[in-house]
């Protein structure tokens, strides 16, 4: 009589699905009576499992114990961390970064997220699209008082000079659309 699915899955460090998924593929076979020999389901599981999961599951393991900061941390997502960390199945690292690490930045971007969103409620914020609007709408509207300046000024300007109002009003309006060009040049950033 050999081990229980589960047994054996704790045997091999596994989950019993993933002992499951072996029978039913055929990559060990268990004896008449349902249970698994644990020798020549290893020996089995070795030969029959492609490169890639053997070095996941290559050998029996230690289940790690989890620790004490991921026991206490508060419900929510976080659950399913701690229910990771208390299966056999422990968390896998993928590319550099461990589920408990993604799992983390996760909860950072959520927090940063509602902080935005709270600081939006609060007035605090803008939005881009309108902040561009009215700084363009601004600009405009001082563009347009600036080319309207020298037809209302001309006139008093020369009266007080002794000079001839339309020269003084062409040398006026030259001057102010050189000026508000250079300006128009300048690209600000709103980044």
């Amino acid at each position: 009589m050999g081990l229980s699915i589960r047994a054996y899955a704790r045997h091999r460090g596994v989950s019993h699905v993933a002992v499951k998924k072996a029978i039913d593929t055929g990559r060990i076979t268990p004896l008449p009576d349902g249970t698994i020999d644990p020798v020549a389901a290893d020996a089995q599981w070795a030969a029959n499992t492609t490169p890639t999961r053997r070095s996941v599951a290559a050998e029996p393991r230690e289940v790690p114990q989890a620790t004490a900061a991921v026991r206490e941390m508060p419900q929510g997502p976080a659950k399913a961390v701690r229910e990771t960390a208390d299966s056999p199945t422990p968390a896998l690292s993928t590319g550099g970064t461990s589920l408990l690490q993604a799992r983390t930045v996760n909860e950072v971007v959520k927090a940063q997220t509602n902080k935005v969103r709270l600081a939006r409620l609060k007035g605090e914020l803008v939005d881009r699209s309108q902040a561009v609007a009215h700084v363009f709408k601004l600009a405009r509207a001082e563009r347009d008082a600036w080319l309207n300046w020298p037809a209302r000024i001309s006139s008093q300007m020369a009266a007080g000079l002794g000079v001839d109002p339309h020269l003084l009003h062409v040398a006026l309006d030259a001057a102010v659309r050189q000026q508000l060009q250079d300006l128009g040049d300048l690209q600000p950033k709103v980044d």
